[in-house]
């Protein structure tokens, strides 16, 4: 689904990419009784509709405004602006994920991959784990392309994300049947939904 670019304003070429990718998973208008997040469109909740300013009716939420609420919410908020240019599959993956399951969990995911792939300190120093995606993240990401050339830092950064969103929907499901209901089209649409080839 296109973005119109002039309604979607301050929007970088990446970032419009990123949200173009989200907008095919995450379509329109739904509202499942067994979804806490209730009424949703284009990705965003009521809540997070209402919290940007939004009051209008869900079912008419303009696509270029949910643009810009997730891009405030998702892409710039957690700090993953940067990442859009340094890796972008990474940055989808990620983003993507916080998207469906609060922007703080993939942004500490991100940080436990990197802590976890500097092989005890050896590459680069170990960052905090505080869900906050800064200059520190983003230049041990940096770190690890250095050490292990660009596409591998990307494999592997993806592989451990998706491993880590996988873990996170198996707790939530046994912590609450209701969500089972949501676990096949998670694996299908959510987990290795990033293709490693584009790992360059």
């Amino acid at each position: 689904m296109a973005i119109d670019a002039k309604r979607a304003s301050g929007l970088t070429a990446g970032v419009m990419a990123v949200l173009a990718l989200l907008f095919s998973v995450e379509g329109g208008y739904v509202n499942h009784p067994n979804d806490p997040g209730g009424e949703t469109n284009h990705g965003v909740t009521k809540a997070v509709a209402r919290e940007a300013g939004y009051s209008g009716p869900m079912r008419d939420l303009p696509q270029e405004r949910a643009a810009q609420i997730l891009a405030d919410r998702y892409i710039m908020g957690p700090g993953f602006g940067p990442l859009i240019e340094i890796s972008q599959p990474v940055a989808i993956e990620a983003i993507d994920a916080g998207v469906n399951t609060g922007p703080a969990q993939p942004s500490r995911w991100f940080q436990l991959a990197l802590n976890s792939l500097n092989r005890g300190g050896r590459d680069y120093a170990d960052i905090a784990v505080d869900g906050k995606v800064g200059a520190g993240t983003i230049a041990a990401y940096r770190q690890l392309q250095r050490a292990r050339g660009t596409a591998e830092a990307c494999r592997l950064t993806v592989k451990l994300l998706d491993a880590q969103q996988a873990v996170y929907y198996l707790t939530l499901t046994r912590q609450d049947g209701k969500f089972e209901d949501f676990m096949p089209g998670w694996i299908i649409n959510r987990v290795g939904n990033v293709n490693l080839a584009e790992c360059r």
